[in-house]
């Protein structure tokens, strides 16, 4: 759903810049509060993970293809703010060396697909998690439930803004039966990628998932017909000696690596969701090149190098790199920024 230059008007990207520009400013306050030095590096690591996974679009439906979007996952693993942040992390690294989303319109893609969908499926997670039983396991199904609708709600505000500022003269009701048609589709496969991961992540590290925070169940005992919490007189091994930050963190910068690296070459060719809209309907007929359209990695490739796989590879590698790197830096910036706010001297001052 990376939306290219052309699409939608100066005005209405200008707009949606301030938009998504206020949105991370807002995020980067409020990851304060959910990044500490354990879950810091894991950011990063979802920002690089999710990358990876844009790179393995799926069939759909018949010349349709699709592909993770991220909100869901991320605002489950580490957050809403900061998963705002992650997904707008890697929106700006594909636009900027992959030429994958147009550069005037990266305030309409962070505002449709880092914005719009982490909000979307963060509300419906937790209404699900405050109504599912105290469980893990009800924890990937919320996850599931909520990944499945953040995409077509993605798919509606995309729509909106055309509605809006679209560049082409096209019944805009046709635009949004097609667009939510083939997004409750892809939402399909978000939601199966995003359970799997998170439950992953929960079956070795539940600590880490802020999504299952203070949800392990508690034992109830019956006393005169009433149940009661029994009380925590023997706390439960810690979750870290099952498997460390440092093994999980290696664990999925290397599965990252394979997935954009090698996997990624038996994604499907087909295009995805909005360019199958946007050929159908006349969209795309003002489409302009992209600005970085000669980068060395565009359209995710290495320049010079001929062979098709390893070109591919390769880029998908430098993709992970640099989306890590980056993604790295904000989140330890962020959280080098809590510990100061809670230093003593900040608390003296107040």
């Amino acid at each position: 759903m990376h939306v290219p230059d052309g699409f939608i008007n100066a005005p209405t990207s200008a707009v949606t810049g301030v938009v998504a520009a206020g949105a991370i400013a807002v995020s980067l306050r409020g990851a304060r509060r959910e990044l500490d030095e354990r879950t810091a590096p894991l950011a990063g690591l979802v920002a690089a993970f999710i990358f990876a996974v844009q790179m393995l679009n799926f069939p759909v439906a018949a010349g349709t293809s699709g592909h993770l979007l991220g909100g869901a996952l991320a605002a489950i693993l580490v957050g809403p703010f900061t998963g705002v942040l992650c997904v707008s992390v890697v929106l700006l690294m594909q636009g900027i060396l992959f030429a994958d989303g147009g550069l005037t319109a990266l305030g309409v893609n962070i505002t449709d697909m880092a914005i719009v969908t982490t909000v979307v499926a963060y509300a419906v997670f937790r209404g699900l998690v405050k109504t599912l039983p105290r469980t893990h396991r009800s924890v990937t199904v919320a996850s599931f439930v909520a990944a499945l609708l953040s995409v077509p709600a993605a798919a509606v505000a995309f729509t909106f803004l055309y509605w809006i500022g679209g560049t082409t003269d096209v019944a805009i009701g046709k635009v949004a039966t097609a667009m939510v048609g083939v997004h409750v589709l892809i939402g399909v496969g978000e939601a199966a990628i995003t359970a799997l991961t998170v439950g992953a992540v929960i079956a070795v590290r539940p600590d880490l998932v802020y999504g299952a925070r203070g949800l392990q169940q508690k034992l109830k005992l019956r006393v005169n017909g009433e149940l009661v919490d029994t009380p925590a007189a023997h706390p439960a091994a810690p979750v870290a000696a099952r498997t460390s930050r440092r093994t999980l963190w290696v664990s999925g910068l290397v599965t990252s690596l394979v997935l954009a690296g090698v996997v990624s070459f038996y994604a499907s060719a087909n295009p995805d969701g909005l360019e199958k809209v946007a050929a159908d309907h006349g969209i795309d007929s003002k489409a302009e090149e992209h600005a970085n359209a000669d980068s060395p990695l565009a359209d995710y490739g290495v320049k010079d190098v001929t062979n098709a796989r390893l070109s591919g590879g390769l880029a998908g590698v430098i993709g992970v790199g640099v989306t890590v790197v980056a993604g790295s830096a904000v989140f330890w910036a962020v959280r080098r920024r809590r510990t100061s706010d809670a230093s003593p001297t900040a608390v003296e001052n107040v």
